[in-house]
């Protein structure tokens, strides 16, 4: 099959790198980016088959094509394309936005008289670093992958994006444009912008002995990370997604203005169960519990920093026949001791893990 993407940063490097991994034999790439270093080196290591030097004719003969650039230049890179594109193209974006782009992308597409597919696409997964230097096969495995077809998508178009999402290990999930929209505004647009209001809210109070930035290394560079993330990324989002990102802001700044309130009356019910609802909703996020969207089933095993320790673990499982679809070093303080995150197909190879390795005296959480 071959396959176009444009735009070689994180998110597009990955992915080639990820299709490459899985279609190593039956998979031809053609990557097209305005840094012509990013797909040198892309072609280099064998992640792509043959570089592309524009967006329209290169791509003629591509059965499916992945925009990868600013939701801000989706659109005109796909208008750029329709006219070089084959019948039964499919093509689809990995923008973290998308009510606006598909209404826009509809018409362009109607105004074709070729049979021509676009689905939304955007993977939550990411980085605070950027560029193809970034990239890695493994940025998709157990992310979910939201997509947003058009009314008229037939299903089979849809069937091939969602097999195609699910070989590169993440977990695909149709949502329309308008909910994905307000969706991403709660759980990734806002988040951001709070991340960086708070780094701006210490660099405005921190004074020549820089004792806040000194201080900030700690927790409060943790819950700011994200903050680091590319900024042109960043303003495209905000703009093309500023209906559902106040909608949602006002709804934050109520929340505020409600805690202001309760510390203006002194009043410790109310501070109470401001934290402590937060902490409840926040413990049910655990991997192992299941929602009505999808399932995961993980464990966490309390373990000593000690060389081979993964290695040991992972041994002993696949010595039982358990197959391990995701394991890694948990990188956040939740948990006082050092933590391995497994993560399993099903319930039942999770449970078995369980009886396993509490067997051999390891400490399961959920």
């Amino acid at each position: 099959m071959n396959i176009g993407i444009i735009g070689f940063g994180l998110i597009g490097g990955s992915l080639a790198k990820a299709i490459k991994k899985v279609h190593a034999q039956n998979s031809y790439i053609i990557g097209y980016d305005k840094q012509l270093t990013y797909t040198k080196a892309a072609y280099e290591e064998g992640v792509i088959d043959s570089i592309a030097m524009d967006t329209e004719r290169s791509f003629s003969n591509c059965a499916v094509i992945f925009i990868c650039t600013p939701v801000s230049y989706t659109c005109q890179t796909i208008e750029k394309l329709l006219p070089h594109v084959a019948n039964d193209c499919i093509i689809t974006d990995v923008g973290s936005t998308k009510y606006n782009l598909v209404c826009e992308i509809d018409k362009l597409i109607k105004q074709t008289t070729k049979r021509i597919y676009y689905v939304g696409g955007h993977p939550m997964a990411g980085s605070e670093k950027s560029g193809y230097g970034a990239s890695t096969p493994y940025l998709f495995e157990n992310a979910y992958y939201m997509l947003t077809p058009m009314g008229d998508t037939p299903e089979f178009i849809l069937f091939i994006l969602q097999k195609m999402i699910e070989r590169i290990g993440a977990i695909p999930l149709v949502l329309s444009a308008s909910y994905h929209d307000f969706a991403t505004a709660n759980i990734s647009h806002i988040p951001h912008i709070v991340a960086s209001s708070l780094v701006h809210l210490v660099k405005d109070n921190d004074g020549d002995s820089r004792h806040l930035h000194a201080l900030a290394a700690g927790g409060f560079k943790d819950i700011t990370r994200i903050a680091s993330s590319n900024p042109d990324i960043w303003t495209s989002i905000c703009l093309s997604n500023k209906q559902q990102i106040k909608k949602v802001f006002n709804k934050y700044v109520s929340i505020l203005s409600k805690f202001s309130e309760a510390l203006d009356l002194e009043d410790e019910n109310l501070l109470y169960c401001f934290f402590d609802t937060a902490r409840i909703y926040r413990n049910t996020f655990s991997e192992g519990a299941s929602n009505d969207v999808a399932k995961s089933y993980a464990l966490h095993i309390d373990v000593k920093d000690e060389p081979g320790i993964i290695a040991s673990i992972a041994t002993l499982l696949s010595a039982n026949h358990l197959n391990i679809k995701n394991i890694g070093i948990v990188n956040d303080r939740e948990f006082e001791s050092g933590v391995i995150k497994i993560v399993f197909e099903s319930k039942s190879s999770m449970l078995r893990a369980t009886e396993i390795l509490s067997q051999h005296k390891y400490n399961i959480y959920y």
